[in-house]
């Protein structure tokens, strides 16, 4: 192999190291996450206290006997919770209109414990202007947080830099077994009324392509502060694909230039 090529050899692997140490992998495996969501579909939830926003105490069983819709949120989140929230708010008014209000209830938990107290819940729910009758918001109790996620598919993923999880909301049926996923920061409405319709009325709605469920999963990916319990957008993200793709860039002008001047120097030099 020629001596240039050893050389470049070299150096690509020097910089793919820069590169691996600047673009750590996200915390969140999405496929496993996915999988797992789905998983929890069919299966019945167990049974759980929470402290609602006003100090009562709520146990999951009180909500048997209708449909209830299940979020999870954590008040430290500046972005894409509270817009989740928002679109969920009109989502579920739309479904209040067309299959009653009291025909189903929704509770929307915190499961960044201690932060997500009922105080940080009620302020939450007051921010995101959220006051639709049969919706309550919730602070499960110490030490159930990792069951009740695993009872609902509802995958996140803390390291030292940041916080993944799958925004989504979660049908449960009058059983208490969750009947079916809905991913993303918005989705269409009949991914929510149909399903719900379904269990309301008895009447089977369609199923959900998860393929196309896929496309619409948001991943969300904020830094935690441990000292103020916040979570606040990674703007180092972008900074670190800004810094990745001038790597890469520098690679391919490199390997470009020795390339050609490789080129010229092995050409035969015409003779006059």
């Amino acid at each position: 192999m020629p001596r240039f090529c050893i050389d470049i050899a070299r150096r690509l692997l020097i910089l793919a190291a820069v590169v691996s140490t600047i673009a750590p992998a996200a915390a969140l495996d999405l496929d496993r996450a996915l999988r797992e969501s789905q998983a929890a579909v069919g299966h019945e939830v167990g049974a759980y206290t929470f402290t609602d926003r006003d100090g009562s105490r709520v146990r999951l069983s009180d909500y048997r006997g209708k449909p209830l819709l299940v979020s999870f949120v954590y008040t430290g989140c500046s972005q894409v919770c509270p817009t989740t929230t928002k679109f969920l708010g009109k989502a579920v008014q739309e479904a209040q209109g067309a299959l009653g209000r009291d025909a189903f209830s929704v509770v929307t938990i915190g499961f960044n414990l201690p932060f997500d107290n009922p105080a940080a819940m009620k302020g939450f729910a007051k921010q995101q202007g959220i006051g639709l009758p049969h919706w309550n918001f919730l602070s499960p109790d110490a030490g159930s947080v990792e069951g009740l996620t695993r009872d609902l598919g509802f995958i996140h993923a803390a390291s030292a830099g940041g916080f993944d999880h799958l925004a989504q909301a979660t049908i449960v049926d009058a059983n208490g077994r969750v009947f079916r996923q809905i991913y993303g920061e918005t989705f269409e409405l009949p991914m929510l009324v149909g399903p719900l319709r379904e269990l309301v009325t008895g009447r089977q709605a369609p199923a959900q392509n998860l393929t196309d469920l896929v496309e619409r999963v948001r991943i969300l990916c904020t830094v935690y502060d441990p000292l103020t319990g916040k979570y606040r957008l990674n703007y180092g993200l972008f900074i670190e694909i800004f810094a990745g793709l001038s790597v890469l860039g520098a690679i391919a002008y490199y390997v470009s230039s020795e390339w050609r001047r490789q080129r010229r120097a092995s050409s035969p030099r015409r003779v006059a």
